[in-house]
């Protein structure tokens, strides 16, 4: 594949997008043709290269060493109608509190095809998609979500907060709806049919073949693009049409994926919208959980009427952070973020089990980079304006647990503090810093 052959299957790409953008009702008839050798050979590229084998037990690797014939025969099937993505190998992976959250760990061949599908529709629906949803696309990302959240709060009259939570959107979504929903830009029956197909795939658990009747494949490249797409429907541009323009006071949205929260002026406002919310749920056949369901009080006044009200001023968690009300030097209102609990609680017990498991495996020069990468990841998503505390508590923790580990390695406890602390000073882990600064302070408020 040369460079030439690539920039202009790119460029059809952009015309896709431009399209899009130029006219919000059109109507694309042919798309399938865009999922050519020269596209899947880019998506191949793009995978991640280390990942787990789907049932097919093929690796990047192995399936790359006959690339080019490979997706001939791929490119061959899917002109044909033949194609059948495999089912997806499922596993479950800790979610919290002895949780876990199923996971489907697709083939080779499914990755490629699903990138594919997903950069075709994402040139069409990033047009489309609100300001306010920021998870799993291009340019966007949680750390926006929050900044907003906080500045939102901070600056705006924000007196009570919506919070919601879908139960079990991703296993509950409706086919015939979600696909009603594509259709709405997409009309190329070619590609309607490849879609199905992968939301019909199915997936293995303990040997047996479960077929999916609805929901979306989680764990899956195209999964987080068709959660967007029916999220995009059912309550962005409904809340844009419907909530946003016609409430007495302020009102906004803050979603990423199937997490969202509405930040409200008044309480009677909130409680209208959670109402109605509920209403446009059920309309698509999704429910609120109950239990994870609320309205309550947050803001700049909150730490006060909660004072004169004898009880605790109201935190809430979004995106693996507690949102308190705290202030400033000067006495000033602003919110607080802290790592949550529950989140601290698993990060905790993986860097726990990774470190009991890798211990006798390999020499502790193999696997302290792989440590440093885990400190310095951790870091990254945690490390955001008030929760420096926090990370520090990490670091602290990750310190301990390796000394724990090393000393497991046998009877003899031979790695001692001072040894430690020596070996530290050879060998350093990445410090806790704070690697988004989006503090922002409300001035003037007492």
């Amino acid at each position: 594949m040369s460079d030439a052959e690539l920039n202009k299957t790119l460029e059809k790409l952009s015309s896709i997008s431009l399209c899009a953008k130029r006219d919000p009702a059109f109507e694309f008839l042919s798309l399938a043709h865009h999922l050519n050798v020269v596209l899947l050979k880019d998506c191949y590229n793009r995978l991640a290269r280390n990942k787990a084998v789907g049932v097919d037990g093929v690796n990047w690797k192995e399936y790359g060493a006959n690339l080019d014939d490979n997706l001939e025969t791929l490119v061959t099937k899917l002109k044909k109608g033949s194609y059948k993505p495999l089912p997806a190998r499922r596993v479950y992976i800790p979610k919290g509190d002895n949780a876990v959250r199923p996971l489907g760990i697709s083939a080779i061949e499914n990755k490629i095809v699903e990138s594919g599908l997903a950069r075709i529709m994402g040139n069409i629906y990033e047009n489309d998609f609100m300001e306010f949803s920021y998870g799993f696309r291009a340019k966007r990302n949680a750390h926006q979500a929050l900044k907003v959240i906080g500045d939102s709060i901070n600056f705006k009259p924000v007196n009570h907060i919506v919070e919601a939570d879908i139960k079990g959107f991703f296993d509950n979504v409706e086919h015939d709806l979600l696909m009603e929903f594509i259709q709405i830009r997409i009309k190329d029956s070619s590609l309607l049919f490849l879609i199905d197909l992968f939301l019909k795939a199915g997936y293995i658990d303990d040997s047996q073949l479960i077929t999916t009747e609805k929901g979306t494949p989680q764990g899956s490249i195209l999964s987080p693009m068709l959660a967007n797409i029916f999220l995009h429907y059912v309550l962005d541009k409904w809340f844009d049409d419907k909530v946003q323009n016609h409430t007495n006071g302020y009102v906004e949205i803050v979603r990423y994926a199937d997490d969202f929260i509405c930040l409200v002026q008044t309480q009677d406002e909130a409680q209208k919208i959670l109402r109605a919310l509920k209403n446009r749920f059920e309309k698509y056949k999704l429910e609120l959980h109950p239990d994870k369901t609320s309205v309550f009080s947050f803001g700049r006044y909150e730490r006060q009427n909660a004072k004169q009200q004898n009880r605790r001023a109201n935190t809430f968690d979004f995106l693996g952070f507690t949102h308190y009300c705290d202030k400033t030097r000067r006495g000033h209102f602003k919110v607080g973020r802290k790592t949550s609990a529950k989140k601290y609680r698993v990060k905790a017990k993986e860097l726990n089990q990774w470190l009991k498991s890798i211990r006798n495996q390999v020499l502790t020069k193999d696997w302290w980079k792989t440590l440093k990468q885990k400190l310095q990841g951790h870091y990254e998503y945690y490390g955001v304006s008030e929760n420096y505390h926090s990370i520090k508590q990490y670091y602290v923790l990750a310190v301990k647990l390796t000394r724990k580990w090393l000393n497991r390695r046998s009877q003899k406890k031979a790695m001692s503090w001072e040894k430690m602390y020596n070996y530290l000073n050879l060998y350093p882990l990445p410090k806790p810093s704070i690697r988004h600064n989006f503090y922002a302070v409300t001035q003037g408020v007492n």
